[in-house]
C-alpha cells in the first residue's frame, strides 16, 4: 500500500495553486507577485512580501524537534488547518465518511460537516470514574461504514485520557489499507505516553498533528503541523493556501524551538504537572464536586452536583471555564484549564463559596 491510496483519486498528482513564490524563488529584484516595493516604516520583517508557503527554516526546526524529516512535515495554522486538509484530501464532497470518538474535540465533526462528509460516532467507554476507547468497537465501525479517516485525539479532548501505544498499533495495524488514521496530539508534551511518532515508519495510514499552542504557548500565533508519508505530505499541501503561515508567527515559532525557549518549555510543563495534581487534590475536597477524572492533558474533567451554578459563579467573578453540557455524556462536567498558582487558588476559593 502506498499513502496515497487514502487519497481522493482526483487528487493524486494534483499540483494545487501555483503561487509566485512557489513558482519562483530567490532573486532581488522581486516583480512577480504585484507586492509593494517599498515596506511600511515601522515593519522590521518585511512584510511588503509574501511569505514562503512552507518556512524552510522553521519546517527544519519542527522536523528536528519531533524527530522526523522535513518531507514528513506540513506546516499548518495550528491543528485546526491540519484538520480541514486531511478532511478534504480523504473525503470526496458528499460521500465521505469520518470517524470520532464522542466527546471530542468539536472541529473533526465540524471540518466533516463543512466538506458534507457523514460522520461516524463510536463513542467512548466509561466506567464512572474514567473514560477509555472502544478500540475494536472502532475498528468494527469504520470498516463496516466505510470511514476513509479516523481522528483519536491522544491525550483526549475534554477527557484527558492516552491511548496506549499498544492497542493505538492495534488498530493501525486493522485498518491498514482502508482507512487513514490521525492522532491529534495537541496534549502531547503533558503525557508520559510515548508519541504516535513511534509508529509512522510502519504505518503509512498514520498521520499525527502537532501544535504549538499548548505547551509552547504560542496559541495567539497558530503554528501545528501534520506529519506523515511525505506522498500524503505533498497532497496537503497541494491543497494548502498559497501562504498559511505569516512572517511574524514563523518567525515566533522559531524562537520557541530554541534550546533555551525548549528548556524553559520543558520546566512550564513540569510546573502545569504539580499545579494539576494540586488542584486535583483540592477539587476532591470540595463539596460540590462529585468526580474528578484523571487526565494526562493540561486540564482537568471534573463532574459537579450543580455544574450551571458553579459554572455562572465562576464567570461572576471573572473566571472562565468550559461548560460541558453539549455533550449528553458530561452534561454535568466543567473542563477546568490548569492555571498559575494564583489563577488556581483564586479558581478553588469561589468553587467553595457555592458548595
Amino acid at each position: 500500500m502506498s499513502a496515497l491510496d487514502y487519497v481522493r483519486a482526483d487528487l493524486r498528482g494534483y499540483d494545487g495553486y501555483l503561487s509566485a513564490r512557489k513558482q519562483n524563488s530567490g532573486g532581488q529584484v522581486l516583480l512577480n507577485a504585484n507586492e509593494s516595493p517599498v515596506a511600511q516604516a515601522f515593519d522590521t520583517l518585511a512584510l511588503n512580501r509574501y511569505p514562503e508557503p512552507q518556512p524552510q527554516r522553521l519546517r527544519e526546526a519542527m522536523a528536528a524537534y519531533y524527530g522526523t524529516a522535513a518531507e514528513q512535515l506540513l506546516v499548518t495554522r495550528g491543528s485546526d488547518e491540519a484538520i480541514d486538509l486531511l478532511i478534504r484530501a480523504a473525503c470526496v464532497p458528499g460521500q465521505g465518511r469520518v470517524a470520532i470518538q464522542s466527546p471530542t474535540f468539536g472541529m473533526y465533526a465540524v471540518c466533516a460537516r463543512l466538506h458534507a462528509a457523514e460522520v461516524i460516532d463510536i463513542p467512548l467507554l466509561s466506567d464512572g470514574k474514567q473514560f477509555s476507547w472502544n478500540v475494536q468497537g472502532m475498528i468494527e465501525q469504520t470498516l463496516a461504514n466505510g470511514a476513509t479517516v479516523l481522528f483519536l485525539c491522544s491525550p483526549a479532548n475534554p477527557t484527558g485520557q492516552s491511548l496506549p501505544l499498544a492497542q493505538m498499533q492495534g488498530l493501525l495495524q486493522a485498518l491498514k489499507g482502508r482507512c487513514l488514521v490521525v492522532i491529534d496530539e495537541a496534549y502531547g508534551e503533558y503525557s508520559t505516553q510515548p508519541s504516535a511518532l513511534s509508529l509512522l515508519a510502519q504505518y503509512e495510514n498514520l498521520a499525527v498533528l502537532k501544535t504549538l499552542s499548548k505547551a509552547h504557548a504560542l496559541a495567539g500565533a497558530r503554528v501545528g503541523g501534520v506529519i506523515a508519508d511525505p506522498a500524503l505530505i505533498a497532497v496537503l499541501k497541494a491543497c494548502q493556501a498559497p501562504y498559511p503561515i505569516a512572517k511574524p508567527s514563523a518567525e515566533t515559532a522559531l524562537q520557541a524551538l530554541s534550546p533555551q525557549a525548549l528548556a524553559a518549555t520543558r520546566s512550564a510543563v513540569d510546573l502545569c504537572l504539580e499545579q494539576r495534581q494540586r488542584l486535583h487534590n483540592a477539587l476532591l475536597a470540595l463539596q460540590d464536586v462529585l468526580h474528578v477524572y484523571p487526565s494526562d492533558a493540561n486540564f482537568l474533567l471534573v463532574r459537579f452536583r450543580n455544574p450551571e451554578q458553579q459554572h455562572a459563579h465562576l464567570l461572576k467573578n471573572g473566571i472562565v471555564v468550559r461548560a460541558m453540557a453539549q455533550y449528553p455524556a458530561l452534561h454535568d462536567c466543567l473542563r477546568i484549564t490548569v492555571g498559575s498558582a494564583e489563577e488556581n487558588n483564586a479558581l478553588l476559593t469561589h468553587l467553595a463559596e457555592q458548595a
